[in-house]
């Protein structure tokens, strides 16, 4: 195991265009066992390392030796950084409760009101070989990180706009699913949820009525995430690529980089 990394892979890492030799069937096993272990330390919450996970995951089906090498380099990663929790913090943003929508069987809420915050992006440059773009979503119910996730999108965009509809489509259902959940279980959180995106074209076509969709292959997750946000589900906002945090979860970071951005929800 390397003893010196600067991240959780190298900038220049492409596991699709890896050439090294195939794996024999010892080394296989090796790989997918460490694979195990590196997605059960994501699910607590090393989500300094969620990216890369993923990507190497999609590397299962014939793994080289370059993928094993790559999944030690994290690991390598993880100890020298080691240390690290999520804090949940139950301080409540804004109490302001809007007026209880009509949900079908759910108990009378008790709880306090909570607020809901998401960031979501999309790397449109990602896939090397399949050009598969990688999604990634952050949910906070008030400061407390609840749920993330890095994956591959299911169908191939051929632009910026696409990618990013397609990945606030992933948001948006990540937050309903996640408002009916804390329903049912008497946590009122009826104010819509701030969904922050660095896509100007994504956040104007989201939130303007007078917007018109131009291009009809993504005209179901344009029509998704407008009801949505018609609906109040959902209130999105503008953030800057540099400071919005799912832009972790869709590509490989220098390490100062990674580093900054993770120490926002990790201590």
């Amino acid at each position: 195991m390397k003893s010196k990394v600067s991240s959780p892979l190298p900038i220049n890492c492409a596991p699709e265009m890896d050439a090294s030799p195939l794996c024999d069937d010892d080394d296989v096993a090796e790989r997918h066992s460490r694979i195990g272990v590196l997605r059960w330390a994501v699910e607590p919450g090393r989500v300094d390392i969620c990216t890369e996970v993923s990507i190497m995951a999609g590397c299962a089906a014939n793994p080289r030796v370059g993928h094993l090498d790559a999944v030690c380099h994290i690991f390598a990663w993880l100890k020298k950084h080691g240390q690290s929790k999520l804090v949940f913090n139950s301080a409540c943003i804004n109490n302001k409760a809007q007026s209880l929508p009509d949900w079908a069987d759910a108990p009378e809420p008790l709880e306090k009101h909570v607020e809901m915050t998401s960031h979501i992006d999309s790397d449109h440059v990602g896939g090397k070989f399949t050009r598969r773009l990688q999604t990634g979503v952050f949910i906070f119910i008030n400061r407390a990180l609840i749920v993330w996730c890095s994956k591959k999108q299911s169908s191939i965009e051929t632009s910026s706009f696409g990618s990013e509809f397609s990945a606030m489509t992933t948001g948006t259902e990540s937050v309903e699913g996640l408002r009916c959940k804390l329903r049912m279980v008497r946590v009122p959180a009826d104010d819509p949820c701030h969904v922050e995106a660095n896509n100007l074209s994504v956040v104007r076509n989201s939130s303007q009525p007078e917007s018109t969709l131009k291009k009809k292959s993504n005209s179901i997750a344009f029509h998704y995430v407008r009801e949505r946000a018609a609906a109040r589900v959902i209130s999105v906002q503008y953030e800057p690529r540099d400071t919005n945090l799912a832009d972790m979860l869709t590509k490989i970071q220098p390490g100062h980089k990674r580093l900054e951005m993770a120490r926002q929800v990790l201590f």
